[in-house]
């Protein structure tokens, strides 16, 4: 897996390339669309949040546990995301490529005054 060194975090000590964590999260049915960020942990580094907008089937039926203990079925514990938020929708550029970088300056300006 290839991706740029921003989109690789360090959890634990082991390297997440969260390209590949949301290309496996991709694959439950619950999921319509998924943007996978790092965000600050303070026994981890790092750890993995999954913003999850669900599909129209499960939308209001779908957990956040859900979602990791299927993760945790795809991909190694490490990588599976630890935090689920689930959103109405996930800002896009006008090729229609998600803006990760812009979702996780968000959560960083949110917590910076915790």
């Amino acid at each position: 897996m290839t991706d740029r060194l921003k989109r690789m975090i360090n959890a634990s000590g082991y390297k997440v390339w969260l390209a590949e964590v949301e290309a496996l999260m991709y694959r439950h049915p619950a999921i319509h669309e998924v943007c996978v960020i790092g965000v600050k942990d303070g026994k981890r580094g790092e750890t993995v949040k999954a913003l999850v907008v669900p599909a129209a089937a499960h939308a209001g039926t779908i957990t956040a546990k859900e979602i990791v203990d299927g993760a945790h079925e795809q991909m190694a514990s490490y990588k599976a995301p630890r935090i689920v938020e689930f959103v109405e929708s996930l800002p896009k550029s006008g090729s229609g490529k998600i803006l990760w970088r812009k979702l996780q300056e968000e959560y960083a300006a949110r917590t910076a005054g915790s």
